[in-house]
């Protein structure tokens, strides 16, 4: 059994600064109707700060030059790197994909939404999550799987997540769908949870524990906060064990996928399956999901392949996410920018989510990357 967190030191947390700067930066757009109408009203002062705390972190850094310190040096900041990410890509995400940040798998004739929502169904019946179990999403976003799944099972699921703008909407959507007696969202670094030992029957979690600095660490965690016996399942993003750091075109999409998707540190497949046996878990099942030999491939949104859709509804999605629709976004939100209608910073934080997708998708077309390697371990009843 794990009796300590193995990552040291961790970031201390500070609930009163986060919370006072969600405040400034977000204020009443928590309460806007959707991710662009909640983009053009944030402070510009402190966007600049979330800007210049992110990009610090990648702005002149080159797969070419990149250092162990640079690495290092996100590591550290991991919970400021992640919570500032998504205090800048959280309406993007919303305006661009939906309320469900995560990729999934498709079949033919299911619509965008369907295939979102039957991926969360699928961890749920591996993870075995039954009417009145109490369950953990670790790194909820703004609630979306959480609400499919409560629907889904009739569990009650408590959210984690460390970014408090993220939780004003997870729980703003969760009252509008009356879902608040069955939801609840917990402000917390997944890598010192607040949460007593054994308190779950069951744990999920869905492209969220990437962020973390060490994969041992919180799989540690959330094995500490499992009950003897329960189960917890996750969709991991990993770098396959094809990905060779020696190789500057394999640095080059892993450093893109980092700096788009507010990641410290990918690591391979090898070392996500050696995290969880370390943490304490009974390995029950892993595969990487996206090797299916599905007709469809997980990133045709992400790359704009508009052939594969299958319905009329998915081309509002996948039209921005073509090139011709990224370009309109980047003069788009340039032109918002120059006349000051949205915050500097909106525009490099669009470049950056694009650059991001566009590793993700040569990641997956040479076999280096994937979204969805599925991990499902028991903690043992004694």
């Amino acid at each position: 059994m794990v009796a300590t967190n193995p990552v040291a030191p961790l970031e201390k947390e500070d609930h009163q600064r986060d919370a006072a700067f969600m405040k400034a930066m977000h204020g009443k757009s928590t309460q806007a109707a959707g991710g662009f109408a909640a983009m053009l009203s944030k402070d510009k002062e402190a966007k600049k700060l979330a800007v210049d705390e992110y990009f610090k972190h990648f702005d002149n850094k080159r797969a070419e030059t990149e250092t162990d310190a640079d690495r290092e040096a996100r590591t550290k900041e991991y919970a400021t790197l992640t919570r500032h990410y998504y205090n800048l890509a959280t309406d993007l995400y919303e305006y661009g994909w939906g309320q469900s940040f995560h990729f999934c798998r498709y079949s033919v004739g299911e619509s965008f939404y369907q295939a979102i929502a039957r991926h969360e169904h699928y961890l749920a019946m591996k993870v075995g999550i039954q009417a009145g179990m109490k369950v953990l999403d670790v790194g909820c976003g703004i609630g979306g799987p959480a609400r499919e799944i409560a629907k889904f099972t009739d569990a009650h699921i408590t959210g984690l997540n460390n970014n408090d703008y993220q939780i004003e909407r997870a729980t703003r959507y969760a009252e509008s769908e009356g879902l608040s007696s069955q939801l609840k969202f917990v402000k917390g670094d997944f890598m010192q949870m607040s949460f007593p030992d054994n308190s779950f029957d069951a744990v999920y979690a869905i492209e969220a524990t990437v962020h973390a600095p060490k994969l041992e660490g919180v799989y540690s965690e959330i094995y500490r906060v499992l009950k003897p016996g329960g189960v917890f399942g996750v969709y991991e993003w990993l770098m396959t064990d094809n990905y060779d750091n020696n190789n500057l075109e394999h640095r080059d999409i892993r450093l893109a996928i980092e700096e788009g998707n507010g990641i410290s540190n990918m690591v391979p497949i090898s070392e996500g399956l050696d995290a969880m046996k370390k943490a304490g878990f009974e390995l029950m099942h892993h595969e990487d999901l996206a090797k299916r030999p599905d007709s469809i491939p997980w990133y045709w949104g992400i790359a704009g392949e508009t052939k594969y859709m299958q319905s009329y509804w998915d081309l509002f999605t996948v039209l921005r996410m073509t090139h011709t629709g990224r370009r309109a976004v980047h003069v788009f939100t340039g032109l918002l920018e120059t006349v000051g209608l949205a915050p500097k910073g909106t525009k490099k934080t669009a470049d950056a989510l694009a650059k991001g997708a566009d590793g993700l998708v040569a990641g997956a077309k040479k076999d280096l990357f994937t979204p969805m390697y599925l991990m499902v371990g028991r903690k043992p009843a004694n």
